[in-house]
């Protein structure tokens, strides 16, 4: 099979974008958050656990904690046995506070609107701050890369690159959707690893985008 141009990625690409959009136009986070801070615990939060799990912890833990000063003094044996069931919850509350701490004592007490500045907090690596960017500032500034989004793109041949080298990911990625959608293609790609193109059984002949997946069937 010949070796596909790059013209010819980015054409199908968009086909693929735009087959997306008429199925999840509204695409967005399954994270409940109300601010940026509480877009930036809830994504903490989420790392190796079910947005679902995530929600349901974040419900009480929003009530109690209304600001970055509130996280950052938190006992952190209290707060551990508050996100215990995320998973990972000693590191997990570690980060956290230690991030709410830098954004008080750095920025005001405000969650920075920026990619430099975001990944200076503890614990927030590029995944995190395209999210936080993406649905808390409406900022295009990434593309976020999740288990979905790895797998999806795999199988998309929209990147040679795998698990463990997410920034490559991103990288290709950036080049293939035009920055208006990168924010939304991410999420778009997530709802559609969730819903139809799962890892174990994914429904290729009822994929709407099976004739663009060099993949498709291949299972």
């Amino acid at each position: 099979m010949p070796r596909e141009s790059k013209a010819d990625l980015k054409k199908r690409t968009a086909g693929i974008i735009a087959a997306l959009k008429k199925r999840y136009p509204h695409a967005r986070t399954a994270l409940n958050h109300s601010d940026p801070l509480e877009l930036l615990v809830a994504t903490m939060l989420s790392a190796q656990c079910t947005d679902e799990r995530v929600n349901l912890v974040t419900r009480e833990l929003f009530a109690k904690y209304k600001s970055a000063k509130d996280y950052a003094g938190a006992v952190q044996e209290q707060f551990e046995q508050e996100i215990k069931s995320t998973g990972f919850y000693h590191n997990k509350a570690k980060s956290i506070r230690a991030a709410a701490a830098r954004i008080v004592e750095d920025f005001g007490g405000e969650v920075p609107d920026n990619m430099e500045a975001l990944l200076t907090l503890p614990g927030v690596a590029r995944k995190t701050a395209n999210v936080v960017l993406g649905d808390a500032f409406g900022k295009q500034e990434g593309i976020v890369v999740d288990t979905h989004v790895i797998r999806l793109t795999g199988r998309l041949k929209l990147t040679r690159f795998k698990n463990n080298q997410g920034d490559r990911i991103e990288k290709d990625l950036l080049e293939l959707v035009p920055r208006k959608d990168w924010t939304l293609f991410a999420h778009m790609l997530i709802h559609h690893g969730r819903q139809t193109c799962t890892a174990r059984k994914p429904d290729c002949p009822g994929c709407l985008i099976n004739k663009l997946c060099p993949w498709a069937g291949k299972v």
